[in-house]
């Protein structure tokens, strides 16, 4: 039986890596595109071994570009969570790591033409509906991926792209809260349930038995603590407004410290089943959005200057993220402005993934 060719080009976007398709060349029913990413990737093996999925959540991601249906946007960007010991896929999240390359494979697929040196993409998060500026550099017409911008996780350097992320606070639930508070106590943790830019639950470290300061692989090998965190996180994420939680990345998980190598907070980030090398991009910008607003959880762990906007610092188990944060305190209420991150891209490779011919036969 034949093969069905699919054009995509696979970059790593931030910390992160999958491929990026033009929507069009992709069955719109979701239930028949998730057979399709199923088979790209390899899901349903840890080693996704008959994909071209990379084994671990962050490597086993999928961008789909297609012209914005927005007014402001010139690109929609749907994602996809590929699960790489599961056949399953979950259109629920979002990724800032994979949007970094979003502005690139943009220009790459001719979805938006180059602009001088420097072109502006208007992007659409599908997912959250939420709308980001990517600053992408193009001399001479071509996107430049070699530069001098680094970023913890990440071997080498290179060109800069800038996100500014616009209209995230309540990105799912339509709230910064959506259980109405600050703080909720759930199995006697003490927890905030935050909405911003990617809905999380947020604890201190040292109520479920760490430091805060724990590697990757130490949080991973620790089975004891996900047995604990994922009832939890079930019944917050009920609290929340989400059904079916258990069987949804969404709300992922932060565990904060207070900082300990000049940053403003440390924190590990949990997808939610094992621990990210590094950090989140919409990650960042939701636990930034904690440690800055009032009655949180992050309250007595952060260290922060009064600069504004201000520039916040996450401490992670590859270095720290820096995010910018626009915000403005008014009676104890929070309001976010815009929340700017410098991260970087390559394309890897271009061409076509190969699904066998029955997997998608009314194409």
């Amino acid at each position: 039986m034949p093969q069905l060719d699919i054009p995509c080009i696979v970059m790593r976007g931030g910390t992160s890596r999958g491929p990026y398709f033009n929507a069009a060349h992709l069955p719109e029913d979701l239930d028949q595109l998730a057979q399709v990413l199923i088979s790209a990737m390899g899901a349903g093996s840890p080693l996704q071994v008959d994909g071209i999925g990379g084994g671990q959540p962050t490597t086993s991601k999928v961008a789909m570009l297609s012209p914005s249906q927005d007014d402001w946007a010139e690109v929609d960007y749907f994602f996809a969570q590929v699960h790489a010991e599961k056949p399953e896929v979950d259109f629920s999240p979002s990724c800032g790591n994979i949007l970094a390359g979003v502005g690139p494979a943009a220009l790459e697929l001719g979805l938006v033409e180059p602009q001088g040196d420097v072109t502006s993409i208007k992007i659409r998060n599908v997912n959250t509906d939420s709308l980001i500026e990517a600053k992408v550099e193009t001399p001479a017409g071509k996107v430049n991926y070699q530069g001098d911008a680094r970023i913890d996780g990440v071997p080498g350097t290179a060109a800069p792209v800038i996100l500014n992320f616009m209209n995230v606070i309540g990105s799912k639930t339509g709230k910064l809260f959506p259980t109405g508070k600050p703080i909720d106590v759930i199995d006697g943790k003490a927890v905030t349930c935050i909405d911003v830019a990617m809905p999380m639950m947020i604890g201190r470290a040292e109520d479920f038995g760490l430091t805060g300061y724990e590697s990757r692989e130490e949080v991973d090998a620790n089975e004891a603590l996900f047995a604990l965190i994922e009832p939890i996180r079930i019944k917050a994420g009920e609290m929340m407004g989400f059904s079916n939680v258990a069987e949804s990345v969404v709300p992922k998980v932060g565990l904060l410290a207070s900082p300990r190598a000049g940053g403003a907070i440390a924190a590990r980030y949990l997808m939610p089943w094992k621990c990210h090398p590094s950090y989140a991009v919409t990650g960042s910008i939701c636990t930034g959005s904690c440690v800055l607003a009032p009655g949180t959880v992050a309250e007595g762990l952060e260290h922060l200057s009064d600069e504004r906007p201000l520039p916040l610092k996450i401490e992670h188990p590859s270095g720290a993220i820096d995010v910018v944060f626009d915000y403005a305190l008014d009676n104890g209420e929070f309001y976010l402005k815009s929340a700017g991150l410098l991260r970087t891209a390559r394309k890897l490779f271009a061409g076509s993934v190969c699904i066998p011919d029955d997997v998608w036969p009314a194409n």
